[in-house]
């Protein structure tokens, strides 16, 4: 007998529950594999997919933005809801990589769209993003300000790669994922969220250049101040610690058990993560939603990717419970559970 969630703050008197009425993703077309690389850094196929389980990423065109990827990702998550642009009360766009500093890529993303009447800006939560949107556009709708949020992860991480460091650059590409949010009568919905974050491992995980702190000049342009720097041991340590603690905690607040969850979509970094966090909380490898070893890390865009592959593959049916559950720079980390 399928196990009921306990009661939760979505529950409460007075609020509405959320639920995911669409879901929509957009990879750019360009295929940059492990032996492309193995022309542009010491490396190769063998050592990036025993240390990473990436085969092949996607890359974007020089001209082609942020807004671009989320854009064709959000239209798709409309048509998939059949829900139209101008429905939308609000939009709020993940990324590490906006298009600008200012204004916030979720503008541009409206322009694109025709979303003429909704509010619109951006979430910085690196790789967790998606999911710490997730829960913002949640508490919009549970508390009847908004009827329609759409959540966006999009990342053109390949802009900010650093192509001769083999350790980071073997990791990165681009893309965008896509959730409609709206109540759905009595159904579930959003159950359970969880986010945390710890500023004291800011620098193991970060672009030092581009900010107030380090603007980009002639005199250090040529230090690579602007690309991704990580350092990948302790990333994988924290980022191991960090998921499971947040999966169990998110388990433990719906009031399910492991046994309960039918799909566990994990944040798509480095197919060995995927599998420590999957092993430690004892969900068989059948229910663990991988698509790193196409697309590689494509920070708040990984998860949501995953999401509208599993959801459009049937991987996910109604009534299944998924736990979704990330890690970024920050550092941040985060997790859901979905009655789907």
């Amino acid at each position: 007998m399928k196990r009921q969630p306990r009661s939760s703050p979505c529950f409460a008197k007075g609020l509405r529950t959320t639920s995911i009425i669409g879901t929509g993703s957009y990879a750019p077309e360009k295929r940059l594999t492990n032996d492309d690389l193995s022309r542009m850094v010491d490396t190769s196929d063998e050592w990036i997919t025993t240390r990473t389980g990436i085969k092949e990423r996607r890359i974007a065109a020089k001209d082609e933005q942020t807004s671009d990827m989320a854009a064709k990702a959000a239209l798709r998550a409309l048509e998939q809801a059949n829900v139209k642009p101008e429905a939308l009360d609000l939009i709020l766009v993940a990324t590490a990589t906006p298009d600008m500093v200012f204004p916030a890529t979720a503008c541009f993303v409206q322009k694109k769209i025709g979303a003429k009447k909704a509010a619109c800006f951006d979430v910085s939560a690196a790789c967790a993003g998606f999911l710490f949107a997730v829960e913002i556009g949640q508490q919009f709708i549970s508390s009847r300000t908004y009827e329609y949020v759409m959540v966006i992860g999009a990342d053109k991480l390949t802009a900010i790669t650093n192509w001769t460091d083999r350790n980071t650059c073997v990791l990165f590409g681009d893309g965008a994922g896509a959730a409609l949010l709206a109540h759905r009568g009595d159904a579930h919905g959003v159950i359970s969220t969880y986010m945390a974050s710890d500023g004291k491992f800011s620098d193991i995980l970060f672009m030092p250049g581009g900010g107030t702190k380090t603007p980009i000049t002639r005199e250090n342009a040529h230090m690579n101040l602007h690309t991704i720097h990580m350092s990948g041991k302790e990333v994988y340590k924290q980022a191991v610690t960090a998921m499971l603690a947040a999966a169990k905690k998110t388990i433990e607040r719906a009031g399910l058990a492991v046994e309960d969850i039918a799909c566990i979509i994990p944040h798509q970094a480095n197919l060995r993560i995927i599998e420590a966090v999957g092993e430690r909380l004892g969900i068989p490898r059948e229910k663990v939603f991988v698509n790193v070893d196409r697309y590689g890390n494509t920070s708040a865009a990984a998860v949501a990717i995953a999401l509208d592959e599993a959801n459009r593959s049937g991987r996910i049916k109604k009534g299944d419970y998924v736990l979704m559950v990330v890690f970024g720079g920050g550092l941040t980390w985060a997790s859901t559970i979905v009655e789907w």
